[in-house]
């Protein structure tokens, strides 16, 4: 092994292809039949995979997910939830946050909302988009701590571009009218931005209107959501969280 090869490739923060350098140089034998192409095509690989891993695995971090492990394959499609394949095979291919299209995932406690939005989170992180997960009053909390700091309209940019958002737990309580302000800045701002929403909520699509205090600002907040957007009932009286108890 040419150990200043060895060396460069560290300096110049490639640590994986210098390590498969190193496997290439003590093992000689096991490479000889491969052409120059061949075997600089292994090294480049090792190292390009090892950049995308590290990019997912930021990318879930940064997501703040609470389910990193849920895939779209583990979605149980029951008779009794009604879920329509179709629709969530066109979801795998992330075309509607191309698109810029929301969902609405709807449906009782425990019914598996939450999992639904993980898979959907986890799936977009690995085709390399990036995603942030909110309960609705953490995101609440979070505005709150921006006006205060004085970096409100910092915090809405930095928002308004990420491709895909989450609010957990929509509308589970009635809002204030500064609460109802904050959703409509941001999600009208996303609207323009053409960025991905995805809402979970327990109360059925119809309710959003007097929870929003059913005047204007619910009235163009609705408008923006289900304009463009997949409303996903998850129907059946078995709660997923019960089915896959620990006890």
């Amino acid at each position: 092994m040419n150990k200043d090869t060895y060396e460069k490739l560290r300096k110049m923060r490639l640590p994986e292809m210098a390590a498969q350098y190193r496997k290439h140089s003590e093992s000689p034998e096991l490479y000889a039949p491969m052409t120059f192409d061949e075997e600089f095509s292994l090294l480049v690989d090792a190292e390009f995979d090892s950049r995308i891993n590290n990019k997912i695995k930021r990318l879930l971090k940064k997501s703040c997910i609470p389910d990193s492990s849920a895939h779209l394959g583990g979605i149980e499609f029951l008779p009794e939830r009604h879920l329509n394949r179709d629709l969530f095979s066109t979801l795998e291919t992330n075309e509607y946050i191309r698109k810029g299209l929301n969902i609405m995932l709807i449906g009782a406690t425990g019914c598996g909302k939450t999992y639904i939005s993980c898979a959907l989170a986890t799936h977009a992180c690995r085709h390399e988009y990036r995603v942030r997960y909110f309960r609705l009053s953490e995101f609440f909390s979070e505005m709150e701590a921006a006006r205060i700091q004085g970096i409100y309209d910092e915090t809405i940019n930095r928002f308004r571009r990420i491709p895909l958002m989450i609010f957990d737990d929509f509308l589970l309580l009635p809002t204030t009218l500064e609460e109802q302000q904050d959703l409509l800045i941001l999600l009208r701002a996303r609207d323009e931005d053409k960025s991905s929403t995805i809402l979970c909520s327990q109360v059925a699509v119809a309710g959003w209107h007097e929870r929003l205090g059913s005047g204007g600002v619910a009235d163009t907040l609705l408008d923006r959501i289900t304009a463009n957007g997949y409303e996903i009932n998850i129907d059946g009286d078995v709660s997923m969280r019960r089915r896959h108890s620990r006890i």
